[in-house]
């Protein structure tokens, strides 16, 4: 069996730590930091970002939101695993992360308020890109948190809340950004204050230690190179969690990053699309709740997390069925309530999964930036794919490509030999 980080914490302890104080506290701080970057994430590219693309050229809108929102992942996917490995190496009083995290929501923030003043397509991309690298600059060392400071034994609950505030988030961040349609300079504001706000607490409430003793290795060309790649011959169990999170996700995305779209052209609703996606977006956040209410602590008092991966990707697949075969008002409403339990089935446990995969305690930031990857990855590549598929068959051509995607990213964690 690969060893892992899992292995200093006596992974799946039988003693639990009590959920009190510093660890409780953590645990609640978590929740509107995590809800308010990943609430950015659904609203801006979501519906801010394809509402200002569209009135500047409608004819060309998917065409173009491809390339804006490819860039912007491109340059996501670059910066998570650099601050994480630039935050693994940081000494001060305040810690390895908490400088990072603000520094990159006041400066994503600014990038957001450069959105806003935007008027042509090439001002949005650059923009965009920078939001993209700031707000990367929090998320990679805020993954970090979970495996810096939790004990093995309750990170199926920190992965369920985490996990919860990451959908709620996203399909929260949907439905205010509907009310927003008219108005979407103070859709950016808002949403950059309450990620600064929300970064600001989670560091002011839990100070992380002085770490100016520690040693810091030294500083290569050819370390920071390695921040991106993990050798996965030599830990597959962090190689196949990585491929199952690029798969599912990247079928996740195939549909919801042209949600919007989909609503106007292939549902049918041309303008009332904007309306109605607060119904998909409510009806998705219940069905995740459920899902993550129950999974996170159940895989924890079972011991147990691929069962609840399989049966995540099982429900995402299950949900696509609604729209494709019945591309209707009613098929979305389906979709959404039942990929929205697997959903947050598959994402509330697989961070806790990750999390006791990870080969080394130093490199954690790293590693997740690495593996966050196949978060951001799928961003990249659906926007290209899902044109080309639209192009070449129509909208109702994404549905069985992202099923397939779906149930193979379930399968591929079933070889993980350091969890069941």
């Amino acid at each position: 069996m690969t060893a892992t980080a899992v292995d200093d914490d006596v992974r799946l302890a039988v003693a639990k730590p009590p959920m009190r104080g510093p660890l409780r506290r953590l645990l609640v701080s978590l929740f509107p930091a995590n809800l308010s970057i990943f609430a950015l994430w659904g609203a801006v590219p979501g519906i801010l970002l394809p509402l200002q693309v569209a009135r500047i050229n409608e004819a060309d809108k998917a065409a173009n939101l491809a390339v804006v929102t490819t860039i912007g992942a491109f340059a996501a996917m670059l910066a998570q695993p650099l601050a994480g490995t630039l935050s693994d190496r940081t000494r001060s009083r305040y810690g390895r992360r908490a400088q990072w995290m603000v520094g990159g929501a006041l400066a994503g923030g600014l990038a957001l308020l450069g959105i806003a003043a935007a008027n042509t397509l090439v001002q949005i991309a650059v923009a965009w890109t920078i939001v993209q690298i700031a707000y990367n600059f929090v998320q990679g060392p805020l993954s970090a948190v979970m495996p810096d400071r939790v004990p093995a034994a309750r990170r199926g609950l920190f992965s369920a809340v985490t996990g919860f505030a990451v959908m709620a988030g996203a399909l929260g961040g949907q439905v205010v950004g509907t009310a927003f349609a008219d108005h979407l300079g103070g859709g950016y504001l808002t949403f950059a204050g309450l990620a600064l706000v929300a970064i600001g607490l989670l560091v002011a409430l839990n100070p992380d230690r002085d770490n100016r003793g520690e040693p810091r290795p030294a500083f290569s060309a050819a370390g920071l190179l390695r921040s991106y790649w993990f050798n996965p011959r030599r830990h597959p169990d962090l190689g196949w969690a990585f491929l199952g999170r690029l798969l599912l996700y990247l079928g996740y995305f195939l549909v919801t990053n042209y949600q919007l779209y989909i609503l106007q052209d292939y549902i049918g609703l041309g303008d009332d699309a904007v309306s109605f996606v607060p119904v998909v977006g409510v009806a998705t956040l219940l069905a995740t709740l459920v899902a993550t209410a129950v999974s996170g602590p159940l895989s924890d008092r079972a011991a147990r997390r691929k069962p609840f991966i399989y049966a995540g990707a099982v429900l995402c697949a299950a949900g696509l069925l609604g729209p494709w075969l019945l591309p209707t008002k009613a098929g979305m409403v389906l979709f959404a309530v039942v990929t929205g339990l697997g959903f947050g089935l598959f994402q509330s446990v697989d961070t806790a999964l990750v999390s006791e995969v990870l080969p080394a305690r130093e490199d954690f930031a790293k590693d997740l930036g690495v593996v966050n990857i196949a978060a951001t990855l799928p961003q990249v590549m659906a926007p290209a794919v899902a044109g080309a598929v639209v192009v070449a068959a129509g909208y109702s051509a994404l549905f069985p490509a992202a099923i397939a995607l779906m149930l193979l990213g379930g399968l591929a964690v079933a070889p993980i030999k350091a969890v069941r």
